[in-house]
């Protein structure tokens, strides 16, 4: 096996050949991943048959780990947006927040729906919200847009369930996922802050009547009016609360000060808080969801939500089969070594996500890429703690989050549903994600100085 400056060599080709295929070919994340998992194996000069035996183990322990976690997740995201429950959460947060602060409203919308909602579902699903209350208010669509946009970006890239800070958390080997959900949240805050701030700057900017002439959809009430009729707002927030206060409750029982006992209570806290357990849990809460439970619900939501998560569980075990393979072939131990010098700590996943991000497009790929190579290096930056493997999820995921452009297929939903010309959504929505990925990895650095 190869050794020294050349296994830096190995790795600079494998990140510019994931880059180069997926941007440039249009080649599917999963066959850059899995290509690239056996040429970096391949030119490590391990034995061949170790080669597909790493491949595979790779896959298969990352999938043992958060796969079904990944698709009670998705199940639960379909069945929130097709029962109009996310409709109903609007509409519970813009009652409480007022119609006079519109965009501060989108802002909270889109922090809470996108944790189990991708956020161009979500985006899709609130466009008629947003084009109702540029009309009520005098607030520019575009301002409004991207107050949504960006709420819904930050916890779709930082907290679990969505599959990309779940790849994240698997490739790093995080225990306590309740903690990655909590810090998640945490984080997601100032760079959702940092996009409400933002969007208010173009509150005024452009004239609402402009930006809503010859578009054409449905208004807010005729939307709503389309589910027929609508769960209440307990029924609609519980899906998406319990299996979080579940896993968060969770964490806490195993607190060394023990604060639930040893006994019985723990024990179930623990059972119900396992990951897939709470998930599945918020599943069966999501039957509450619906006037009748019948096959559309039970086959035709359900199994649209299998389709759609096939592709996520593909790219993240391909992620998994990279991660073993730079494990195995040591390329991050010497990265460490020859990195220490610069400290950049808490940093250099962020640099190299965001050069991914940019690059190619996709916010999950960049964090299952990212963290497989950061994986390795956690010793050698100080980070190999669990509070340490949970900042480094947070870090990439910030990186992230830079920039989305005309690579970005949300960044083409966020400007087409929302009227904007493409020059209009660069000055908009890819600099404010641009001043999101750098408050949240701020953010992340205060926290590592403060709790490491």
């Amino acid at each position: 096996m190869v050794s020294g400056l050349l296994l830096l060599v190995i790795l600079v080709a494998a990140i510019a050949f994931i880059v180069w295929s997926t941007a440039k070919l249009k080649l599917h994340p999963f066959l850059a991943l899995i290509l690239t998992a056996y040429g970096v194996g391949l030119a490590a000069r391990l034995p061949i048959l170790d080669v597909a035996r790493h491949v595979n183990e790779g896959f298969g322990n990352l999938m043992t780990g958060i796969g079904l976690v990944i698709i009670a997740g998705a199940v639960i995201g379909i069945m929130i947006e097709k029962s109009g429950a996310a409709v109903v959460i609007a509409d519970t947060i813009l009652k409480l927040v007022g119609e006079k602060r519109p965009a501060l409203a989108m802002s909270i919308i889109g922090y809470i729906v996108s944790i189990p909602v991708f956020c161009d579902s979500g985006f899709v699903i609130l466009s008629s919200l947003n084009k109702a209350l540029a009309k009520r208010s005098g607030v520019s669509l575009t301002a409004l847009a991207i107050a949504l946009s960006t709420g819904l970006y930050a916890t779709h890239v930082m907290v679990p369930p969505t599959p990309g800070p779940l790849a994240a958390a698997g490739n790093l080997q995080v225990d306590n996922l309740g903690l990655v959900i909590i810090i998640g949240l945490i984080c997601a805050l100032p760079a959702t802050a940092a996009g409400y701030f933002w969007a208010r700057r173009f509150s005024n900017h452009f004239a609402p009547h402009q930006e809503l002439e010859n578009q054409e959809g449905e208004t807010w009430e005729q939307l709503k009016a389309g589910y027929g009729r609508l769960p209440g707002p307990v029924a609609a927030f519980a899906p998406l609360v319990v299996p979080i206060l579940l896993i968060a409750l969770s964490s806490i029982a195993n607190f060394p000060s023990l604060p639930f006992g040893g006994g019985h209570l723990k024990f179930a806290l623990n059972f119900a808080g396992t990951p897939v357990t709470a998930l599945l849990i918020g599943v069966a809460l999501c039957f509450f969801l619906v006037e009748k439970i019948d096959e559309q619900v039970l086959s035709g939501w359900i199994g649209s939500s299998l389709k759609d998560v096939a592709v996520i569980l593909v790219v993240t075990g391909a992620g998994g089969s990279l991660g073993r393979m730079l494990a195995i072939t040591k390329i991050g131990d010497y990265l460490g070594i020859a990195l220490a010098q610069y400290s950049l700590g808490i940093f250099l996943p962020f640099v190299i996500a965001a050069a991914i991000k940019t690059a190619q497009g996709s916010s999950t790929v960049s964090l299952v890429t990212t963290s497989a190579i950061i994986a390795p290096l956690l010793g050698k930056l100080g980070f190999d703690s669990e509070l340490g493997r949970v900042l480094m999820v947070m870090a990439v995921a910030a990186g992230s989050m830079v920039v989305s452009h005309a690579n970005d297929s949300y960044f083409w939903v966020v400007s087409q549903f929302s009227n904007m010309e493409v020059a209009t959504a660069y000055r908009t929505q890819t600099v404010g994600t641009l001043l999101q990925g750098l408050v949240a990895i701020l953010t992340v650095a205060v926290l590592s100085w403060i709790l490491l």
